[in-house]
């Protein structure tokens, strides 16, 4: 490959540089400000003198969350959230991914259960059956429900499918002649090949299953089984006194610390901080060889 060294080139690759270190600090800004506000003392954060910088540096409000039961029994419920739903994801979209990823003669109405997947992704049943759905089957207050509510993530099932169909045909054919049958054909070729793509769908699960409140805030009528984000939701939105009761407005009043707050923020952003860079590195595999068919 010839290497254009033209001015115009090199000026394109400065610039190119520049807007991405941009974009890169744009990124960061937000963590590093949140940061900065747990270690600043409550006067400076109140009354917004916290810029880039701690003001009054002081560890007190992760001292102080050291022992916060609420915040540690949310994130223990985020904890079992992500390994159960991460889990069950793995297992659905790999017994889905690898039959889909037959041709229509060697997996009848492949094309028929190919349709009903992609309308689901597009459609859904609204909120209120959804909701109705969950309250029957005795879910309300379990985790389950906030498991079993996102099992089937169609988006990461067609990407491992087309995965599956990019690889080569030889492979398969070579295993069908020394008597592999389908299992042990799905577990020892076609998963350790699979390595990029799941890799990618698994860290969509997690953060997924990490970042979501809704559901919890929904099916978790008690705030001892919130996951994280719902404890979070509920600490940092707006809310109308006038609509609380004296409960609400006593338990908010206790959670209006603001470095108390913004240290519980950055504490929930580090497991998927941590997580991302071993994984980030089978992005570019993962999603393009999965997205090439289908």
């Amino acid at each position: 490959m010839v290497k254009d060294n033209t001015a115009g080139s090199r000026l394109f690759d400065i610039a190119l540089i520049v807007i991405l270190v941009g974009i890169a600090i744009l990124c960061i800004l937000p963590i590093w400000y949140t940061l900065a506000v747990s270690l600043s003392n409550n006067a400076a954060a109140s009354s917004g003198r916290v810029g880039l910088w701690p003001v009054g540096f002081n560890l007190g409000s992760y001292q102080e969350l050291m022992g916060d039961r609420k915040f540690f029994n949310s994130f223990w419920i985020s904890v079992q959230r992500v390994i159960l739903g991460a889990g069950l994801n793995f297992v659905v979209i790999l017994l889905m991914a690898y039959p889909l990823s037959k041709n229509a003669k060697e997996l009848p109405y492949r094309n028929v259960l190919m349709w009903i997947l992609v309308f689901t992704m597009l459609f859904n049943g609204g909120l209120i059956p959804w909701y109705m759905t969950v309250k029957s089957l005795g879910l309300i207050n379990n985790i389950w429900a906030l498991v079993l509510g996102n099992s089937v993530p169609v988006f990461s099932v067609i990407l491992v499918i087309n995965f599956f169909r990019n690889l080569p045909k030889e492979l398969e054919e070579a295993a069908l002649v020394d008597g592999t049958g389908p299992w042990r054909m799905m577990i020892q070729i076609f998963v350790p090949l699979a390595g990029p793509v799941i890799a990618t769908v698994t860290l969509f699960s997690i953060v997924y299953h990490w970042n979501e409140f809704f559901n919890g805030l929904v099916l978790m009528s008690a705030a001892d089984h919130y996951p994280l984000q719902t404890y979070i939701q509920q600490m940092v939105v707006v809310i109308d006194a006038n609509t609380m009761t004296a409960e609400q407005i006593q338990r908010m009043s206790e959670l209006s610390n603001r470095t108390l707050n913004a240290a519980k923020i950055f504490i929930a952003m580090i497991p998927v901080l941590v997580i991302y860079p071993f994984l980030q590195r089978f992005f570019i595999t993962g999603i393009t060889l999965g997205s090439v068919k289908e």
